[in-house]
């Protein structure tokens, strides 16, 4: 004899907890999908996401740098003398004010002598005895002076103080590679050198110039 009974129904509960939990997981995937921003790619929201790339920077920002100290640069007969005669009146007027000492912008011919780490020192005609001129040739560019030399480039536009530092160091990478790699850096004594460039007023006795242009003779 065959049990005709029927099967026993889940109980109402159960149907309204599984219900429920479909309810909750389609509210969490909205959630999310409402949270979820769309970023295409080469927008400014994806350049925003990419990570900081210090020479990318440094690439594009050292031109108009370049540009900018050319285009302030003082004789540094003149500049010495205006530093000698009033510092505040020539940084005022020749110089751009930063934290520590002031971006000042010069341009400088000189005989180079022998080097030190890459630093050469210059004789120059015209200058006090006393005035000590050297110029950065690398390999290592040291200093922030050519990214604070323009005055517009601030901490607040960047995430941290890691990666304002590292845009200084871009700069300087960007122009070594426009500037110095086309001279022969290691055999400059003796030369006649042109050097345009930037340097922090720190030591009025003592410049050392990042270059943004230079010249062998």
């Amino acid at each position: 004899m065959t049990d005709s009974t029927p099967a026993p129904r889940a109980p109402a509960a159960s149907r309204r907890g599984l219900i429920l939990s479909v309810a909750i997981g389609l509210g969490v995937l909205t959630a999310i999908a409402l949270d979820t921003t769309v970023v295409q790619v080469g927008s400014e929201a994806d350049a925003r996401q990419q990570a900081f790339s210090p020479d990318a920077y440094g690439t594009q920002e050292f031109p108009r740098i370049r540009d900018a100290v050319i285009a302030r640069a003082v004789p540094a007969t003149d500049l010495a003398a205006a530093i000698t005669a009033d510092q505040d009146a020539a940084i005022a007027e020749y110089g751009t004010p930063a934290s520590t000492g002031a971006i000042m912008m010069v341009t400088v011919t000189g005989t180079a002598g022998e080097p030190r780490a890459g630093v050469y020192p210059l004789t120059v005609e015209g200058l006090p005895e006393d005035l000590r001129i050297r110029v950065q040739t690398g390999p290592a560019i040291n200093g922030t002076d050519l990214r604070d030399a323009p005055g517009d480039i601030a901490f607040g536009a960047f995430r941290n103080q890691i990666e304002y530092q590292d845009a200084g160091s871009g700069i300087n990478r960007a122009m070594a590679a426009e500037v110095l790699a086309p001279i022969d850096t290691a055999n400059l004594t003796g030369s006649q050198v042109t050097v345009t460039g930037a340097f922090r007023l720190i030591n009025p006795a003592n410049w050392l110039i990042t270059p943004v242009a230079m010249e062998v003779q």
